[in-house]
């Protein structure tokens, strides 16, 4: 990080992914539903997903949120875009970007991260949750669910909800004060 740009360099994350760009669509944007490649959320929003809706990934419990942030781009099947802010971390958000493109035999899925504050919580997060959130998406679409591993370690953090922080239960982040990030 230097004084003049205090983001973090643009992160890319790609993979591709066999399956027909309209599935590949609507298991990334599903809502109320257990998301495994979001680290088992569920993403919540009033109504749907679209420009301008705050959105968050809670627990199934609902109890705690664990990213909020508001919907920048929806423009199905290409293009999903919204802000992203732990809530654990006193970070300001940043920007996630979902991109899709149709190619022979599936579809190409990137996760582009960008104004990820430099030298952050948030920074160091994402770059560990990147690589896994498009491969355990691939596995997810391809074959429906993750494998053993992911689910192991997935039932493991469940087993950790209770240790959540204060900090990062619902009632905190409520959909009127994520619209005021």
């Amino acid at each position: 990080m230097s004084e003049s740009n205090p983001f973090a360099d643009k992160a890319v994350y790609e993979i591709f992914i066999e399956a027909p760009i309209e599935k590949v669509w609507s298991e990334l944007v599903k809502t109320d539903e257990v998301l495994p490649f979001f680290f088992g959320s569920v993403c919540k929003t009033t109504g749907e997903l679209k420009v301008g809706a705050p959105m968050a990934m809670e627990t199934t419990n609902g109890k705690y949120r664990s990213v909020v942030g508001e919907v920048l781009e929806f423009d199905p099947p290409n293009r999903y875009s919204h802000t992203f802010k732990f809530t654990g971390h006193d970070d300001p958000p940043c920007v996630v970007t979902y991109e899709l493109e149709a190619d022979e035999g599936g579809t190409k899925f990137s996760l582009v991260t960008t104004k990820v504050p430099a030298g952050t919580k948030t920074e160091n997060g994402m770059t560990q949750g990147g690589k896994f959130i498009v491969n355990t998406f691939k596995q997810v679409v391809e074959q429906g669910r993750p494998n053993l591993g992911t689910r192991m370690m997935l039932g493991l953090m469940g087993l950790a909800q209770p240790f959540t922080p204060k900090k990062c239960r619902s009632e905190n982040w409520t959909f009127e004060q994520i619209k005021e990030l």
